[in-house]
């Protein structure tokens, strides 16, 4: 089994793990110990050391396992994004690779989104204002073949 495999496992484990009120309430349990031992240990500075060294490790070590998980569940979530565009017909495929623009392409396509909202969205606001742009290419084209048809005398 290679390393990153076994971090890999290591990190899921750990996190669903300390995802539960079991751990939590542990963790508590150390913390309400160590309070209540203060006075046995005359709340020396070797008794203050041990917290604080015991939660800067924990906490040190739980940074690198919770990017380990926020980085694969951001990836299984993009994933799933990128089949949903691909499938639907009439999404814009160019979303697809979204994360690798630059922020004021990003800009711009969220600005695209906000002008859509206002519009009334997808759906009702949308036909309406495509019916409105089809009378009135109609129209344009009933001119334009007036112009363009000869004249008999």
């Amino acid at each position: 089994m290679s390393v990153s495999v076994f971090f890999s496992q290591a990190a899921q484990w750990t996190s669903k793990q300390c995802g539960k009120p079991l751990t939590f309430g542990l963790a508590a349990l150390i913390i309400i110990v160590w309070g209540v031992s203060g006075p046995i240990f005359n709340f020396s500075d070797t008794w203050q050391l041990v917290i604080n060294t015991g939660t800067t490790i924990v906490t040190f070590l739980m940074v690198f396992l919770i990017q380990n998980t926020q980085n694969r569940d951001s990836a299984a979530v993009q994933l799933k994004l990128d089949e949903l565009i691909r499938v639907s017909e009439s999404a814009r495929n160019s979303l697809l690779s979204l994360e690798n623009m630059t922020d004021a392409q990003i800009e711009t396509i969220r600005e695209s989104f906000a002008n859509v909202a206002e519009r009334g969205g997808v759906g009702e606001g949308q036909l309406h204002d495509a019916e409105e742009d089809l009378q009135e290419a109609a129209s344009k084209i009933k001119e334009a073949r007036v112009h363009l048809t000869p004249r008999r005398k």
